[in-house]
This record gives C-alpha cells, structure tokens and sequence, in this order.
C-alpha cells in the first residue's frame, strides 16, 4: 500500500483515514488482480474501522485489569461482577500487605507496574507517591460529588474514595470515673494503666494516633513522656491491642487506639445482640486518614483504569464501603447504612496534618517515639 499512497486522493473520516480510488481509474485497471484486491482490502478496512461507538467500545471493554490494594481491602462478590456487566471490563485484586507495604511496592515495580489502578494509599503516604512518577493525572467527573476537605491533590493523581478517623475508644462500663475528652485528659492519675497504643513503626492506626499527637497537643514529645510515665501500653498492631490488651478481647485495659467506626462493628457483631455500642469514642485524639485510588503510570489499559475509579465512586461501590471495610465513602450520593447513622462518632474538627509535612518528619517522628516510649 505504500506505493499506492502519493497517487491516491485521500478522505478522512473523523479518526480514520480512507484512501480512494477514482471510478474511472479503477474501471481501467479492473484486470490487474492486484487493484483489484487491494480495493477489496480497503473496503475491508473501512468497513471494520467504523467509529461506531458501540463497536468500539465493546473493543476496548474486552479486558482484563488489575487493581492493587491493601490486605483490608474487601467488597461484596457481586460489586465488580456489576462492573463486568456494565463495561465488559473484568477487575482482578491483587492485595499487598498494609498501606506502607503498597506504597514501597509501587514505587519498586514503576518501570514494570503489577497492575492498573492502586487503592489505599491514604494521607499519611501519599505524598510519597505523588513525589515520583508512578500515577497518571485523571479527573473524575465524579469529584462535584466529593467535599473539598478530602481532595488533598491538586494534580488529579490520586482521587479520595472513602475516610475514617483513627481514635481512642474507651470500654464505657469498665472506667471508674468519667471519660476523658481531650487528649490532654489522658496524662490524669485517674487513667494510669488504662490506655494500649500500638507502635506506630509497625501499625496503620499506631502511626495515626501518632500523628493525632503531634496536631493536637502543645508538645508532642512530652505529651508521651508522660504518658508513658502513666504506664501506657504497646503492642506492634490493632489486632493484638484490641483483642489482647483491651477489655474486649479479655483484657483489661479500658481505652484502646482503634477506629471511630469500632463501635458500631461492636453492634453489628454482638453475640448476644445489643442495642447500643459498648464503647465510646475521644472525639478529641481523631486523626482523619482519607484512602485514595490512582491510575497507575504504563497501564496498558489507561481508559478501562479511569472507568473503574469512576464506579469506585458510583452508589453502587459507595454503598458496599461502610459494611466491607468500616470506613465512610467520599460521595455525598452514597446512602449510610442504619448502623451506621444511629451509632457511628464522627467529630466535625479531627486532627490532620498536611501530606508533605508527614512525608518530610515520619522518619524523625517516629524515631524520637521509639526514644521516648521504648527507650
């Protein structure tokens, strides 16, 4: 067809280009076989380069992508088989251990990515991200839906999907005296022995309180001293500090970092039932972590990532977010399911600190930590 090429008129159509053949020129040479078959092959070509939209789409839809997450990432069977239903796009998980875990993953695998879309990243780690050149910048229509305090990336990397705050819960039969509001309340004689942290080198919510901390109080540093002085307990993660060292898992320790949304799973899960949670929540030390999904840089299938953050933001992914994973979706079209409207403890003021300024001092922060509490 090369040859072809500089001889014939040309007709463009939209995103095809089509070359054409005069009438008469092609009634001269109907005896050359090889006009002849050359003409059949680019009526061909017209014909399966229709811009139908239809056509098309079913094309591009015929795929298979990768979304990459957390080891607490869970959503009922049947969301993504709606997806699949929707555009013919089949989404496969792929989990990575925790947050931190996901994160250096991605940035170890940028020149050969392991899948299409990343969800997870929250605001305690995204800045590491958007500091290299793993995500495509993608603007969801569906952020006129999203309140501004949860879009922390001006460069469209990363599109905020769900949030949660990480928050001391206090166990409300077992304290003695009143429960404390403030963080401050904390370092009273009344609540030595009462408190178990995690380590915020080893633990999501550790890392968080940590950071709540360092917001919420005049000196962060001696705050922890004290509390340490008030014999405040450590474990490496949420599971051993909530079912171990807090009352509800035999302990007996009556305040334990965990999430504002704890107390309504410690309704859903009561056996036997109950009509209100056990536990409260200081409003006062909630730290807010927003979870994110991004299109992750040399997808093959760049336009089959961005649909999928687009149903990630649907009612119909929205909806599943409270009762699969405990944390509240970003849409304000999502409905709240009733456990959720009549027990959940959200405060209107948590405590947050910018991205890039955890980014800059996490190392720092935690490594004073270690010295001031372990050491």
């Amino acid at each position: 067809m090369t040859g072809l090429r500089g001889q014939l008129p040309t007709l463009s159509t939209r995103n095809h280009l089509i070359w054409v053949i005069p009438a008469e020129e092609a009634m001269k040479k109907t005896s050359s076989p090889t006009i002849l078959m050359c003409i059949a092959l680019l009526l061909t070509a017209v014909a399966c380069g229709s811009d139908d939209p239809t056509t098309a789409t079913e094309e591009n839809r015929e795929v298979t992508i990768t979304l990459v997450t957390h080891d607490s990432f869970a959503i009922t069977e049947g969301v993504f088989e709606t997806f699949r239903e929707q555009t013919g796009i089949t989404v496969e998980v792929l989990t990575s251990g925790d947050v931190g875990s996901l994160v250096t993953q991605t940035i170890l695998s940028e020149e050969n990515p392991v899948g299409d879309v990343i969800f997870g990243v929250d605001n305690t780690f995204m800045q590491r991200l958007l500091d290299r050149s793993v995500l495509d910048a993608y603007e969801t229509p569906e952020l006129s839906n999203i309140a501004d305090e949860f879009k922390l990336d001006p460069t469209h990397r990363l599109t905020p999907i769900d949030y949660g705050d990480v928050c001391i819960n206090y166990w409300i039969d077992a304290l003695d005296g009143p429960a404390p509001t403030t963080l401050m309340d904390l370092l009273a004689d009344s609540y030595k022995g009462t408190l178990v942290v995690q380590n915020p080198e080893t633990s999501s919510p550790g890392m968080a309180f940590l950071l709540a901390t360092i917001a919420g109080t005049p000196d962060w540093e001696e705050f922890w001293a004290q509390l340490r002085s008030n014999d405040v307990a450590v474990t490496s993660g949420w599971e051993a500090a909530y079912y171990g060292d807090f009352i509800a898992g035999g302990g007996d320790r009556p305040l334990v970092v965990s999430y504002a949304s704890s107390p309504v799973a410690e309704v859903i899960y009561a056996d036997p039932p109950v009509d209100t949670p056990p536990t409260g929540v200081l409003l006062d030390s909630c730290f807010r972590q927003v979870e994110f999904a991004g299109v992750l840089s040399g997808t093959d299938y760049p336009s089959e990532a961005r649909a999928l953050i687009d149903f990630m933001l649907s009612p119909t992914f929205q909806n599943e977010i409270p009762m699969n994973m405990f944390m509240y979706p970003a849409s304000s079209e999502a409905t709240l399911p009733p456990e959720f409207i009549q027990h959940s403890q959200l405060t209107d003021t948590p405590q947050t600190l910018r991205p890039e300024e955890i980014e800059a001092h996490r190392q720092e922060w935690t490594e004073r930590w270690v010295e001031i509490v372990l050491g």
